[in-house]
This record gives C-alpha cells, sequence and structure tokens, in this order.
C-alpha cells in the first residue's frame, strides 16, 4: 500500500482572510499537509460540519455575528468530536473560563504564536488518539463477538472463573461435567467440581494462576461430575476478561501421555541452540508482563543484550565455534539469572531479559555485572580461546511503554546509545562499560538539529546513496501517453529505502535543497534520455521544492543539460506543490514563463488545500493540476465529498488543466474518477514506483 501523509481537515472562524492565510501557513511550515475551509455564516457552520469529518477548528473571538461560542453550540448539537482552539486578543480570566467550560479544548492569546502551535501540535494528537482508540474499541466488540462464537464451537472444554465462581462455560464443558445449562453451573464454586483428592492440588493451580511460571503447563486433575462420576483431566489456564472483568480462563481437556505433552511444550518455547525461551516465546511473556503492569500489579525492566563484533567471531572461530560461543554465554547469563527473571534468545547475537520486582539501581547493577563479567570470561572454544563484549540497553517498563514491539524497539535503541554515546552510561557517578537505561529525552526528535539533518544528506549525495524509482500516470479517458512521476529514495546503512518525508527535514537549507533538486534532475535527464532512445516517447514528472522556483541560475543550468541529453522539454514536466508555489507565487509565475519557453510543462501538486486554491491559477500558468490524496479517500466515504470533487474537477477542466489523481488503491474508486472527468490517475492499484519505466501503456490504456 501507497504510504500516504495524513492531511490535516482544518476549519477556521477568521473575519480576516490572510490571518486565516497565515494559520494555513504555519501548520504547512510545521510539515502538516492541510486542508481548510474559513467560515463564513451560520449556514456554512451547519454546512461544513455535516458534509465531512473534520480534524480541528481554530476560532478567533471577534466581534462578528458568527462566535467560538455559536461553534461550541454546533459541534455538541451535532454531537461530534471536534476540538475547538478559541485565540483571544487579550487575556481575560473570565472569558478564557466560559470558554473551557463550555468545552473549548485550549484558550491562547493571538499574540502567542508558538503557543498555538503547540496548541495544535497537542489536539491533532488527541484527535487522532481518540479517533484509534475508537476504532480499536470497535475491533474488540467485533474480536470479542468471534471469541464467543469460537467458544461456544470449541470441542475443548472452556470456561471462565470469577473469585472462584463459575461465570461462562461453553456446551463442551458443560457436557464433561453433565449439565445441560449454563444456569445449573452459574452458582456452584469450581472447588465444588473437583473431586476430593484433587482438592489440595487445584488450590494450588489456582494460587500460582495469576503468575506468568504456571499458566503454560497443564495439571493433571479429577474432576467430579453432576451424576458423582470421576475423570482424570488436564488442566491450563490464561488471563482473560469477561464483559470488561478480569478473570482466569480454564481449559480442561482428556489426560493424554502428559510427559509427551510437556516436552512437546518445552521444545516449542525453548531456543535449541542456547536452551533458553526462544524469541516467540519470550515475546508472548513480555505481553502478559506488560499487562500486569497495565494493571499494576507487577513493575519491572527490560534488557536488551547485544553481543559486538560477531563477525570478527566468526571469522575467527567459524559457524560451529561461535554456536559453541552462543551456547557458553548464554551459560554465563543464567548463572546471574533470578527468580524474578525471564530470559531469552532474540536473534543471532542478541539477548533479552525481563527482570520483575527489582529496584533501577539493582537492575543498572545487574546489568553491569553482566557486562563486566562477559569482558573477563576467557571462553575456551575447540582449544582457541575468545572474549565477547557486549552493549545492554535497559527499559524502565510503566503503563505507558506501548506494545511488546515498541518496548523491544526502546531497548535496542539503548544498547545502541550505550556504544554510540558511552558518556552516557551512568551508575552512581561511575562510568559503565556499554549499559544505558533509556531516558526519552536523549531520543526527542527535537534534538536532531537542522544541521544534522543537511550533513547526513549531504553524506548521502557524496556516497551516492540515492536512488529514483518510477510510477506510471495512466489516461482514464483513453489516451496512450506515457507518463511517469519520478520518485527519490534513499539508501541507509542497512541497506533500507527510505521517502523523503523520512529523511528530509520540514526546512531544508536552501542550498542543499538546491543541489538535491539538480542531482535528482541530472540522475532523470540520463534514465529518460536512455528510455526515449529504444523508441519509447514518455514523459517524465519530477518533483521540485520551493527553493528551487526561487533559483535564478537553474534555468539556465536546465537548458544546458537538456542539450547535453539531446531531450526535448517537451519530456519533462516539473511538478511543484501548491503550498510552495503560494509561498513564492511571483517567482513561480516567473519559473513558469521561463520553464514553457524551453518546452518543458508544470504541475501543482496537493492541490485543493489553499482556503481559495483557484486563485494561485489565476498567477502561474499550469498544465497539469494533481489533486491533494485526501479527496481520493474522501469521495469513497460520502456523497457530498463526491459532488464537491465533481464540481472541483469540472472547473479545472474549464480551465484546461490535465486533472491527475493520486492514491489509487482499488478498483472501486475508478468509476467515480471516470465520471468526474479525471484525466489521469496514479496509485499502487495500477502499479507501485519500479526501477524501471516498464508500463505498458497501450494494454493500461
Amino acid at each position: 500500500m501507497q504510504e500516504k501523509k495524513q492531511t490535516v481537515h482544518l476549519l477556521l472562524l477568521d473575519p480576516s482572510l490572510n490571518d486565516a492565510e497565515h494559520t494555513i501557513s504555519v501548520l504547512r511550515n510545521d510539515g502538516k499537509a492541510t486542508r481548510a475551509h474559513r467560515i463564513t455564516s451560520e449556514e456554512d457552520l451547519q454546512e461544513s460540519l455535516k458534509s465531512q469529518s473534520w480534524d480541528l477548528l481554530i476560532a478567533k473571538r471577534e466581534d462578528q455575528e458568527l462566535t467560538y461560542l455559536d461553534c461550541l453550540d454546533a459541534i455538541k448539537a451535532q454531537g461530534l468530536d471536534l476540538p475547538l482552539i478559541a485565540i483571544l486578543e487579550e487575556f481575560d480570566e473570565a472569558e478564557h473560563v466560559t470558554a473551557l467550560q463550555k468545552g473549548a479544548r485550549q484558550v491562547v492569546l493571538a499574540s502567542h504564536e508558538t503557543v498555538q502551535l503547540h496548541a495544535i501540535r497537542r489536539e491533532l494528537e488527541d484527535h487522532a488518539d481518540r479517533r484509534k482508540r475508537k476504532s480499536v474499541e470497535l475491533q474488540l466488540r467485533d474480536a470479542e463477538k468471534r471469541c464467543n462464537s469460537l467458544l461456544e464451537s470449541s470441542v475443548d472444554p472452556i470456561a471462565y472463573i470469577i473469585e472462584g465462581m463459575h461465570v461462562f462455560a461453553n456446551k463442551a464443558y458443560l457436557d464433561l461435567f453433565g449439565y445441560e445449562d449454563l444456569d445449573d453451573l452459574i452458582c456452584i464454586p469450581v472447588l465444588d467440581a473437583i473431586a476430593s483428592s484433587s482438592t489440595g492440588a487445584f488450590k494450588t493451580f489456582l494460587k500460582q494462576a495469576e503468575g506468568p511460571e504456571a499458566l503454560d503447563t497443564p495439571v493433571p486433575i479429577c474432576i467430579e461430575r453432576s451424576d458423582g462420576s470421576e475423570e482424570m483431566v488436564a488442566v491450563s489456564s490464561s488471563l482473560a476478561t469477561f464483559e470488561g472483568d478480569a478473570c482466569l480462563q480454564l481449559v480442561m481437556r482428556p489426560q493424554v501421555d502428559a510427559e509427551l505433552e510437556a516436552k512437546l511444550k518445552k521444545i516449542s518455547r525453548e531456543d535449541l541452540l542456547t536452551g533458553l525461551y526462544n524469541k516467540t516465546y519470550w515475546m508472548e511473556q513480555l505481553h502478559l508482563f506488560i499487562e500486569q503492569i497495565m494493571q499494576q500489579k507487577a513493575h519491572g525492566f527490560v534488557m536488551f543484550i547485544q553481543i559486538l563484533d560477531v563477525g570478527r567471531l566468526k571469522d575467527s572461530l567459524g559457524i560451529t565455534g561461535t554456536d559453541t560461543l552462543l551456547a557458553s554465554f548464554a551459560t554465563l547469563l543464567r548463572e546471574h539469572k533470578g527468580p524474578h527473571s525471564t530470559l531469552g534468545r532474540f536473534s543471532d547475537d542478541s539477548f533479552v531479559w525481563i527482570e520483575a520486582e527489582n529496584s533501577q539501581d539493582q537492575v543498572q547493577k545487574l546489568a553491569s555485572t553482566i557486562s563486566q563479567a562477559a569482558e573477563q570470561k576467557l571462553f575456551d572454544i575447540s582449544g582457541k580461546t575468545a572474549q565477547v563484549k557486549v552493549a545492554v540497553g535497559l527499559l524502565r517498563l510503566n503503563e505507558n511503554s506501548g506494545t511488546t514491539e515498541t518496548v523491544v524497539s526502546k531497548a535496542i535503541r539503548a544498547s545502541v546509545y550505550a556504544i554510540e554515546r558511552p558518556e552516557a552510561s551512568r551508575q552512581g557517578g561511575q562510568a559503565v562499560s556499554n549499559v544505558y537505561m533509556y531516558n526519552g529525552l536523549d531520543f526527542e526528535d527535537s534534538d536532531k538539529s537542522i544541521d544534522d539533518y543537511m550533513a547526513m544528506l549531504q553524506a548521502a549525495l557524496d556516497d551516492n546513496r540515492f536512488k529514483m524509482l518510477f510510477q506510471p500516470i495512466i489516461s482514464l479517458q483513453g489516451s496512450t501517453d506515457g507518463y511517469y512521476e519520478a520518485f527519490l529514495r534513499m539508501i541507509d546503512n542497512e541497506g533500507k529505502e527510505i521517502s523523503p518525508s523520512d529523511f528530509l527535514p520540514v526546512e531544508t537549507e536552501a542550498r542543499l535543497a538546491t543541489k538535491l533538486d539538480r542531482w535528482v534532475i541530472l540522475q532523470n535527464v540520463k534514465s529518460l534520455s536512455s528510455h526515449r532512445s529504444k523508441g519509447y516517447s514518455s514523459r517524465l514528472i519530477i518533483n521540485i521544492t520551493g527553493h528551487t522556483i526561487t533559483d535564478d541560475t537553474f534555468i539556465d543550468w536546465l537548458q544546458k543539460a537538456l542539450t547535453a541529453a539531446k531531450l526535448p522539454g517537451e519530456s519533462l514536466v516539473f511538478q511543484v506543490a501548491e503550498a510552495d508555489v503560494i509561498e513564492y507565487l511571483l517567482q513561480a509565475k516567473e519559473f513558469s514563463a521561463q520553464i514553457h519557453k524551453l518546452g518543458c510543462q508544470l504541475a501543482l501538486s496537493r492541490f485543493g488545500c489553499a482556503l481559495d486554491p483557484f486563485k494561485t491559477l489565476d498567477h502561474v500558468e499550469v498544465d497539469y493540476v494533481k489533486v491533494d490524496g485526501s479527496y481520493t479517500e474522501d469521495i469513497q466515504k460520502t456523497a457530498e465529498a463526491r459532488e464537491a470533487f465533481y464540481a472541483m474537477v469540472d472547473k479545472l477542466k474549464d480551465q484546461s488543466k490535465m486533472v491527475i489523481t493520486p492514491l489509487v488503491e482499488n478498483a472501486t474508486v475508478l468509476s467515480t474518477l471516470y465520471q468526474a472527468g479525471v484525466h489521469y490517475i496514479q496509485g499502487y492499484y495500477l502499479q507501485a514506483p519500479t526501477t524501471e519505466m516498464n508500463y505498458d501503456f497501450a494494454e493500461g490504456g
């Protein structure tokens, strides 16, 4: 699926059009793609709230017919979850309190622009979190329905127990005990269903059931049916919830070869080389431990232990010798394992550790001891002596730690940080070798300055770690013209592709931005020239930044590049984001005129996000208009969104603009786009970006 940059749907109540545009500009400069609408009347407000879903409403307190209080009333009347930020010209405590009491999420002074931006960020994040929570709640309800259906139809006898009493049992469980209806069992304590010979063992089993050690091992128990007969079963348990309450799930299966079953379970959860828990089972234990922490029933830490320079060890010891070393290292770890430790092997050269109950000082001392013991240990591997060095990342677990994947990711980052920043490893004021306790402040994005980004981009350019991908743009009206859009990707140190949204800072330094643009253009000119020499007439759409629009030397440079490649200007379409054109409107007008003289064309991307997007077209000569990807999503949701889209496309066609719609990821939207009269479509449904320009336009069109 194509990566989507989420578009902020913003409502503005502001008497000043310029101030409203400035607010949108601030958000875009903060890296947020924004589609905004400025409310002009009560009718406009009501229609806007009904027509689509919005992320935020920013309202100024002005002496006007419509106020932010009217907006709050309208939001409440329609029962919407739409956060409102009230902007006041001057501080008035009574006004401030009134706004909050009426439902405003934030109240900010108009002169405090930085505070406004932080308030907007927070409300957008909170609103997104609430939407995710609602979505997860719906998924949970669906999952519970499916689980209940599976429970009822399961051949395994299953029951839920709360405080020793049955609260639910499936048909197989009722049949096992000889009951016909759940009501006959609901008031019977579970101990009354256990034979007297197994009562003691079952009580012990129940006491241990809340701890992770006893959850996966079936226990042989003798049950007593309603008719007094007895039968041996294997009982296993797991923590669960029933109608929102914590409970214990019991599964009773006919007793089979207990020894064989125990061996199979042992094999399924162990790493065969080291004898430690394998990754899958350890992650399950981490998940259970995090659940206990969420219920405030436990506290603890995670350790990620990374053996360094394994490549050198493999070269020296060979694969078999390295395996022996890893097994010996696992034995060393076991020697430091306590009663509340859960130890596992995460990958070839890394190990993971859950340490419960201990304090932070104790865990740091433990990690330091492991690190020092590993360095001091001389491993005898088939007559060769080997030493290892490790990096240990520590993470304190709490209710905000996140998912198991997030927890492990943070612990891994901590281990890397321990190597990169040895000065950060501290214990009681003394340096600890390669041990670091995760601190969120050390990983804030704000710590990475623009200079750091610039240095990273310059290094990637110097090392030739950029590549181009090409995605076809297909005619929806029967034309066989071949268009591709070129996408830039950076290759990181691990060989993975990174998109510009992940490696380009919002505020790219002008000199480097234009240098990167020129590198992209040169690579694409070469690729297109080679492609067209094979008889193709394809055209290429190349994205450029706003800085290139303002570069006075660019046109001369481009002319020389086209001449050198013997490439006609008509084969290139330069694409600029709507926000950049608005910011540099005069320069964009001149830029458009100049590239048209060379035979090139201009495309405007992310169109439709400005308050008055067609105003831009009045000043700049544009050949192609690529609408913002959020329209593709919206037209699949409501009839109102489709009608608004049809009207926008009609207006663009009236101005002789060729319309491109991106993010086409399914066949169902095609008929809507065709009816709207869209000229070209683009998306993963048609073809993902590839390293070659190899799409068959004759067949696809």
